[in-house]
This record gives C-alpha cells, structure tokens and sequence, in this order.
C-alpha cells in the first residue's frame, strides 16, 4: 500500500497555482487575441519582452510549442538543426521538428560543455554539396534537463553564438528554466539572452503557473511565429485568465534560490547514504541526479521501491535517479526524502 503523504519529486512542473494567482485570474481583463485585444495576454507578453530585453514575446501553451515554432518560423523543409545530445528538444518532443517543420536534428555530443563551439564545427553542414542538408540553426539549452539542471553561463552562450554567427546560423535557446540559471549564477536573465534570435522560457515549472510559456524574439520574428501557432491551433481567445497566472510567476522567479538550497540539502544527505552516487558539482539549480548502481539496482526497480515508500521520483534513464525540488517541497520533506531512501537499505 503506497503511503497517503506522497512526497512527489518526478518534477517542478507539479507545482500547482498559489492563492494570488488564482485570485487573479478570477479577477482578469479579458479580450479575443486572436484580434489582439486581450489586455491582460498584451501586458504579460510586453512584461516578458522587457524582462529578456527582445523586441516581442508571444504567449503559447507549453515549452514544446514555443520550441517547435522557434524551428518552424527560422527554418525551411529540409534543414537541419544542431541541438545537444541530451537536449529536451531531441529527447522529448516527439520528432516534432521532423513532422511540423520537415527539419532534421543532428546531435553534438557535449555541446554545452568545455570546447563546445569548436566541436560545433565538424557537424556545420553549409558547403554545397548535394547530398547534404544546409545548417540552419543551432539550439542551446539552459538549464539543462538531462544533464540535471546545470547551466550554461553567459560567456559560454556567447563564444557559441559567436561561432554560430561565423557560419551564418541562427540561434534558439530553450530557456526553459531560464530563471533557474540566472538565480544560480547572481546574473540578469537578459545577460543570458543576449544576442540570441529567439528564446522560449516555462511559466508552468518552478514559476508555478498553472499553463503557459513565451517564446520570445524580434518583432518581425514573433509576427510571422504568431502565424504558426495559428497554423497549429495554438490561437487562443480569453486568455488573459492563463495570463494574469503568468504575470504572478514573473514576480516568483526570485523564490527560485530555496528550491536550489532544498537541492544542496537533498544532494548533501543522499551523497551519505551507501551505494548511491552524487555528483555534487552537478547540483547548480533546483534537480539532483543519483545514480544508484551501486546498490544493485537499475532505476525502474529502485523508483518502484521509492513508489512503495511514499516518494515519486523520475529517471533520465540506465541507473540514473532525478529528484527536482520546487515550491510544494519544503524542507521537512527533503529530509523525508533522504529518510525514505536511507530506509530501503537498513
């Protein structure tokens, strides 16, 4: 019997809407977007704008959305498109690029770490030749879901977009948790977005919105991405209730730090517990990855034990365990966390 006080780890996307969001959106000024006469869309969508220092933002339903009309609106059938191996936008979209756009991904292994602009080279693909793709657009994300939460700061940013810029590549950065980064590393999100040609970043994560992300860019590129999310269904009507949610998770992006200390203290109790391994130089914003091979288990067996136990967690897969913490985690249930799992081996 699973215990009824579940402590739910799987990740920072549970977060449900705190008590001004909701009376906010009960409270919102409402109008069709679609004719562009929703007020309280028009002010979270200029807010996000100012906030990143881009010309226009565009509101949209998820992450996976504002990614694929990055792609969609920058590339043309037939292009390929650069992305880490362990991108979200590999891993977890579908193949979106391939069925909506008609765009190829090709993976670099370690982009976002040391030497990445120089390993970008091999894979650029605008020489010409026939029987290859041209190279359109490279894609960086930050933080990294699978690599568990790091960050890439902003002189990497730039000595990558530096030697995007030298082949003629457009730039799209899945800033999904943007804030996450930009809280661990003491910097304006705008340094981590500058010089980018387009950016989407979650409402729906640790800013506890309840829907919603902003793909974000220049005013030509946000009117002509406005179109593709008409294309795709994505154009919506009174969604100022969704927005008034948004413009309370803007003002949360700075509680973002207690989630990266319930981390630390997660990873720290969890580095003591035998078998398990965490790298605590990993352990930068709000996700901890242990892996828990020496315990004899693989990650299925281990999260169904975890299950039994009354603690949900998530796996990036082979032996790796993902723990996220966020707004709905305090510390009492940290410590449980550990408990939980120091209990299975005593």
């Amino acid at each position: 019997m699973i215990p009824l006080n579940v402590i739910d780890l799987r990740s920072d996307t549970l977060t449900v809407p705190t008590p001004e969001m909701r009376r906010a959106m009960a409270q919102a000024e409402v109008g069709d977007d679609v004719y562009g006469e929703d007020p309280t869309l028009n002010r979270l969508e200029a807010e996000a704008a100012a906030l990143l220092k881009k010309e226009a933002a565009l509101f949209v339903p998820s992450g996976t959305m504002g990614n694929q009309l990055a792609i969609m609106t920058h590339c043309r059938r037939g292009d390929e498109v650069l992305v880490d191996a362990e991108s979200h936008i590999l891993h977890y979209e579908v193949a979106a690029a391939a069925v909506l756009t008609g765009a190829q991904l090709r993976p670099i292994p370690g982009l976002h770490g040391p030497g990445g602009a120089e390993k970008m080279v091999e894979f650029v693909r605008n020489g010409g030749d026939d029987h290859q793709p041209p190279t359109t657009l490279l894609c960086l994300e930050n933080t990294h879901n699978r690599q568990g939460g790091t960050v890439i700061d902003a002189e990497t940013t730039r000595s990558l977009l530096k030697k995007a810029r030298s082949f003629g590549l457009k730039v799209h950065l899945d800033g999904a948790r943007i804030f996450n980064a930009a809280v661990s590393l003491g910097r304006d999100p705008a340094d981590l977005a500058e010089g980018l040609d387009s950016v989407m970043f979650c409402l729906s994560k640790g800013l506890s919105a309840p829907v919603g992300s902003l793909l974000l860019g220049s005013g030509d590129f946000i009117r002509r991405a406005r179109k593709n999310r008409k294309l795709l269904g994505g154009g919506m009507r009174q969604a100022g209730v969704l927005a008034a949610a948004g413009l309370e998770a803007l003002n949360m992006r700075h509680r973002l730090a207690e989630d990266h200390a319930h981390a630390r203290l997660l990873a720290r109790g969890l580095s003591r517990v035998p078998g398990i391994a965490v790298d605590m130089e990993t352990v930068q914003t709000n996700m901890v990855l242990m892996d828990v091979q020496g315990t004899g288990h693989d990650a299925p067996s281990f999260l169904s034990l975890l299950a039994d136990r009354g603690l949900k967690a998530g796996s990036p897969g082979g032996s790796k365990v993902r723990l996220v913490t966020h707004k709905d985690v305090g510390e009492k249930d940290v410590h449980k966390a550990v408990e939980i799992i120091r209990g299975i081996f005593s």
